[in-house]
Order: C-alpha cells, then structure tokens, then sequence
C-alpha cells in the first residue's frame, strides 16, 4: 500500500510519499501550480501515482477552527474529485488544520533559514498530512 500526500494551495502542491508498507511519510516534492492559468500539475501527479503504484491519494482539508470549509477547502474537494476521475484511485480528504503552521515551527526548531523554508514548507505540510492519516490507520 503505498499512498501520495498532497497539501494543495492555490500556487503549489506539496507532496509526500509513503513506504510501501503504508508506515512512514517522506516529502517527495513541491509542484508549482497556478490556478488563474488553470494549471494545476495533474500530469505530474499522474506520472507519480503510476511511477509508485500508489493506491490512495490523501489531500489536505483546510477547515476553519471551527469545522466550517472555506473556499480553500472547496478547492481541495474539486482537486480530490479530479485526481479520482482522471487516476481511478481512491482519495481521503485529511483535516490539516494548522499541519502548516506545525511544519513551520519544526522548520523554525531546525533553524531553517527563511528563504529555504519557503521552498520545503508546503512538502513538509504535505508530510504532516499523510503521517497523520498512515498514524489513523496504523
């Protein structure tokens, strides 16, 4: 079981893989996306849910503090919907309130400067996404 973690903002798309036994997560790669264009790296996803035979795709759910979905979280069920019908793999819409923020305050605890946590800061969400949900399951 292998599965690709995906933190998805309107500019980039963090992604993460897991081992093959569904155990740990691994930051794999930050896709520049633009939504205005309507580009929104689904090649590159395809390529890899092929490449590591994944067999679910787990996308961040931005909610609001209080569980409401805002447009973000909009976006991330339209993009779920597509990686579904355009793959034909299964996705789980994952709660990555604040997974952001806690991935900026490990980059900050590693002393990362600012200009190289900008480039890992969306993969390390992506990271956080996906070992939440192997954790759920295991």
């Amino acid at each position: 079981m292998r599965a690709l973690g995906l933190d998805v903002g309107s500019k980039t798309v963090g992604i993460a893989l897991s081992d093959e036994l569904g155990w740990t997560a691994q930051g794999l790669t930050t896709l520049k996306i633009n939504e205005e264009k309507q580009e929104f790296g689904f090649e590159e996803i395809g390529k890899l849910i092929k490449e590591y035979q994944v067999d679910t795709v787990v996308i961040g759910l931005p909610k609001n503090m209080n569980g409401t979905i805002g447009p973000r979280g909009e976006a991330s069920k339209q993009y779920a919907a597509e990686v579904e019908s355009r793959f034909d793999v299964p996705t789980v819409l994952w709660d990555e309130r604040l997974t952001t923020m806690a991935a900026e305050r490990v980059l900050l605890e590693a002393d990362v400067s600012r200009k190289k946590r900008k480039k890992v800061i969306d993969k390390m969400a992506a990271v956080m996404i996906l070992q939440g949900y192997l954790d759920s399951k295991n």
